[in-house]
């Protein structure tokens, strides 16, 4: 979805990164991975009759990837990343592979409801523990009834809103502002936290940040994949998180696969990281 264009002057824009080809695979969880169908065949294969089929025997399963605090090295919470189940001997098909053509279709919003609601009864079958952060996608977000959606997913099951997390992405943020900012403020009223992903992806522009209220600045994983090796992608991350402290908000480092970017970014003042490198996601919640 192209970003629409202000009715005002704009603020000035950085352009920070132009999204990789991979972004697709790299938001819903990862690129195919052990246990992942294979991608071949999968196109010709009729999707629209595919993921209504999935959605209405709700064959779609939720991992769960760890965030640690490098601060004492322990899970703070954790991110829900879906997959479908719909393939033979238990073979799992990567989100990058159909989550694409649940957009095209309109069908991502419907995926996104059974994901939260799945969520919502997890966290409400155990009193404590940590938060779990669900992706929505820009269609939900700008969709005037997934407020109330939200709103009657926590009541149904008395999940605490406080252990929720809602991520968007800055990309979507961007296309609908004030639909962004309407559904954030809404969110934040229910007492859920809020975290703004994939930031610096595309076209971005700073003045954005104050108009939304949310409590995560996720870091994009292109600067962070190179990290070590890149002087430029270390002096955005030091920005970044100068940015996020002046804000009174938390940042996020995602796509860590070794220990020197750990240390690189524990020493930038980084508070959270998601990555192989600290755990992969996994079907069991850490009750």
């Amino acid at each position: 979805m192209r970003p629409s264009t202000p009715a005002r002057e704009p603020a000035a824009r950085l352009i920070l990164r132009t999204p990789a080809p991979d972004r697709a695979a790299r938001r819903y969880g990862g690129g195919l991975a052990q246990g992942f169908s294979s991608p071949a065949g999968l196109h010709r294969r009729p999707w629209l009759a595919r993921l209504r089929r999935a959605l209405a025997e709700e064959l779609f399963a939720v991992h769960y990837q760890p965030i640690v605090s490098l601060a004492d090295g322990c899970p703070a919470h954790y991110e829900a990343l879906v997959r479908l189940a719909d393939e033979p001997a238990g073979r799992l098909v990567a989100p990058g592979r159909f989550l694409p053509a649940a957009e095209r279709y309109g069908l991502v919003r419907d995926i996104d409801r059974l994901v939260l609601a799945r969520v919502a009864a997890l966290l409400g079958s155990c009193a404590e523990g940590p938060r779990v952060a669900i992706n929505l996608s820009a269609l939900s977000v700008t969709d005037p009834a997934m407020l109330a959606h939200v709103e009657r997913c926590l009541r149904d099951s008395g999940a605490d809103p406080a252990r929720l997390v809602i991520e968007i992405t800055e990309t979507a943020a961007i296309s609908d502002m004030e639909g962004a900012r309407s559904f954030c403020q809404g969110v934040a009223a229910l007492g859920c936290a809020v975290a703004l992903d994939d930031f610096g992806a595309g076209y971005g522009s700073f003045h954005y940040l104050t108009q939304l209220p949310f409590d995560y600045l996720k870091i994009d994983g292109s600067f962070v994949r190179a990290l070590t090796a890149s002087r430029k992608d270390q002096l955005v991350v030091q920005a970044f998180v100068s940015l996020a402290r002046g804000l009174g908000v938390r940042t996020i480092a995602e796509y860590v696969t070794d220990r020197p970017t750990l240390t690189l970014l524990r020493r930038y003042g980084v508070d959270y990281a998601q990555g192989y490198e600290l755990g992969r996601p996994h079907p069991r919640f850490p009750l």
